[in-house]
């Protein structure tokens, strides 16, 4: 165990995470990260300044690195650590994480990313693998992998090889998240990979999906947005960060009702943020949409993410899509409300407006907008989805429901 974790990127020490004599975790910048005006801060929540940030201030990025809710729960009870000492969680996990960053005891280096090589995956390999990570997600503490991926579903990150699914050697960046179904809801796979395909059909910008399927179990395979396939394979990591991590809220914390980020905070986020504000602003604009017409009532903060690029800050690409009004076990109640309404039935167009007024857009160009998104979904359910989900015709229902509420407005705008 050790009580000082090096924050690298790209090869280079950016800080240091350590407990401090009152056993709390801190954060300190590097003295030559700071000294150099070119090298970024690593969360908008985390200015470069010398003064260390103490764990209120640190907790809601590093911690919004972890895994959440029943997978932390497991991966604590495997690694025999406390599901809240996120420190430890960290220093057990964070080796691959979501974006750019690495998080190794003082003194370790990050390994070559050809030090080792990665343990390619046959079918029986693959069949194992789903068995094994209810049990132990992230495969944590296991063949020297330290993996995180934040959220609370179940999830893994791999390496895809000439299309064959692999692990990673310890330290190698991975280029594809594995995700199974959720074993208590019927068909989250094809609702899922069915919501994001819609989603890009109609020109929205989202990770690419795959559905698999190996000996009759099904999964998701989820191109990587926060890495870079380089011309001869290899894979370099892209910084990343959450609305939440961004906007300095800890994961707990990620809905609204619970003091969590809400769609005003997210939009003025993009444009303190964005490198170019109006591009992003649109695009958050219609993810939202395209959330209520899908019916997913759990797109929260975590589900938006800021990308670090090439020098540019952009919205990241759509993510997590999957239409929850199908389940009628899970809450109606929105992660985020729009026009201060929490449930689609008590939305109406005249929400629209208070919506637009909080997001500083206008009023007809939403409702516009809601009404384009609506009929373009209906046209690609109906014109490029020739196997027929069976959440289709739940979306078609929902995606109603949302233009037909905006059409009173919409012809008077």
């Amino acid at each position: 165990m050790t009580n000082r974790l090096t924050v690298w990127w790209d090869g280079r020490v950016t800080g240091c995470l350590y407990l401090g004599p009152d056993g709390d975790t801190q954060f300190a910048y590097d003295a030559a990260w700071l000294a150099d005006a070119t090298l970024p801060a690593l969360s908008f929540s985390l200015p470069k300044q010398a003064e260390p940030f103490n764990r209120r201030a640190c907790q809601p990025f590093f911690g919004g690195i972890l895994p959440e809710e029943g997978q932390r729960t497991a991966i604590a009870r495997a690694l025999g650590v406390s599901a809240d000492n996120e420190f430890r969680l960290l220093e057990y996990l964070g080796g691959e994480v979501a974006g750019a960053l690495t998080l190794l005891p003082e003194g370790e280096l990050p390994t070559p990313p050809s030090a080792a090589a990665p343990k390619l995956l046959n079918d029986d390999d693959l069949v194992r693998l789903l068995d094994h990570l209810p049990m132990r997600p992230m495969l944590a503490g296991e063949d020297g992998l330290r993996l995180s991926l934040a959220g609370a579903q179940s999830k893994l990150p791999v390496l895809v090889i000439d299309g064959q699914i692999a692990l990673p050697a310890p330290g190698q960046p991975t280029s594809h998240i594995l995700k199974p179904p959720i074993a208590r809801f019927a068909g989250t796979t094809e609702n899922e990979y069915f919501c994001m395909s819609l989603a890009r059909a109609v020109g929205l910008d989202v990770a690419p999906v795959e559905m698999r399927t190996v000996q009759g179990r099904s999964f998701l395979l989820i191109t990587r947005y926060d890495r870079a396939i380089g011309p001869e394979g290899e894979v370099a990591r892209l910084h990343q960060e959450d609305f939440a991590q961004a906007l300095g809220v800890p994961s707990h914390r990620k809905y609204a009702s619970e003091g969590g980020p809400n769609f005003p905070d997210c939009f003025a986020l993009l444009r303190r943020a964005a490198t170019r504000p109006p591009r992003d602003i649109l695009r958050l604009l219609d993810a939202a949409i395209f959330n209520l017409i899908i019916g997913n009532a759990d797109a929260h903060a975590k589900n938006f993410s800021l990308l670090h690029k090439q020098g540019a800050i952009t919205l990241a690409p759509l993510y997590d899509l999957l239409s929850t009004v199908l389940y009628p076990e899970l809450s109606p109640k929105l992660a985020m409300k729009i026009g201060g309404k929490a449930v689609l039935d008590d939305i109406e167009a005249r929400h629209w407006d208070r919506f637009a007024a909080d997001a500083q857009l206008g009023a007809p160009f939403v409702r516009a907008r809601v009404r384009q998104l609506g009929d373009a979904v209906l046209t690609a359910i109906d014109s490029k989805f020739s196997e027929k989900f069976p959440i289709l015709v739940g979306v078609k229902s929902v995606c109603n429901v949302v233009r037909e509420r905006t059409l009173t407005l919409q012809g008077k705008a």
